[in-house]
């Protein structure tokens, strides 16, 4: 289910797939729960900013490259990263992995489906089978601090592999999530497709509210998720997130004069 890898697009060290939400929800509608296992990735500034400090030295750093290497799909998730890669002359169409999680649940998936999640807790999975009665929802939840528990990484991944599951949602945040998928595609019997969707399922259920369309389509969602969270949020969006300028800038002197791809 890889796009054809003549279509895709480097920025910043990674290979985008030009897809906008449409013609993503048109690939995830071709997925099968017997096709073989297959993610898909959505970075945004925050998951640049932490590939450039993971660098490729150390084993989460390698671990966390390889996962979004090995991506069947990887699509820009934010507004901001896709007005970056035009002022370097890369047009990177933007799919929002919330809208993207919406759609599946609301257009994609099919009555009697399964549905997989790992992360949330069981409120979460009540809400979602509440909201949508027809769907075989399972759920795994790990322990925190995944990354530094081989045991903890072990029984996710063999969860998602056993689960049968059409589609995976990966709701343990960034990078868990993507060196969970990883893990998962590296068991030869994996099955179905998997999204590394983030909080997007709080999104659904209402336990957390987006940035209305507007605050969206202007690239502000990042300030609504901080006055919504400062205290969780500040430094990611105040310190960390505004490396992705220098990051930027670096990238475009080093491509010298280019054309669009």
């Amino acid at each position: 289910m890889r796009t054809e890898p003549d279509a895709a697009r480097s920025f910043l060290g990674l290979r985008f797939d030009p897809l906008d939400t449409d013609a993503a929800v048109a690939w995830l509608r071709q997925a099968t729960a017997a096709a073989p296992f297959a993610y898909v990735v959505t970075p945004n500034v925050d998951h640049i900013v932490r590939l450039d400090a993971a660098g490729r030295d150390e084993p989460t750093g390698a671990a966390l490259w390889r996962a979004y290497e090995g991506a069947a799909l990887t699509l820009c998730d934010s507004r901001v990263l896709a007005r970056l890669a035009r002022w370097c002359g890369v047009t990177l169409p933007v799919a929002p992995g919330s809208d993207l999680t919406v759609r599946l649940f609301d257009e994609v998936a099919q009555p009697g489906d399964r549905l997989a999640i790992i992360g949330g807790d069981s409120m979460l999975v009540a809400a979602l089978r509440q909201k949508y009665p027809g769907f075989d929802i399972v759920q795994h939840v790990p322990p925190m601090g995944l990354l530094r528990d081989p045991a903890a990484l072990e029984a996710a991944a063999a969860f998602g592999r056993d689960s049968r599951a059409r589609f995976l949602l990966l709701a343990v945040g960034s990078p868990q999530q993507e060196i969970v998928a990883a893990r998962i595609a590296a068991l030869p019997e994996a099955r179905g497709v998997a999204l590394c969707v983030g909080a997007s399922l709080d999104f659904i259920v209402g336990r957390q509210r987006r940035a209305p369309r507007l605050v969206q389509r202007l690239g502000l969602e990042w300030a609504h998720r901080l006055a919504s969270q400062p205290r969780r949020l500040w430094r990611r969006y105040l310190i960390e997130g505004p490396r992705i300028f220098r990051l930027a800038r670096s990238w475009r002197a080093g491509r010298g004069s280019f054309a669009p791809d």
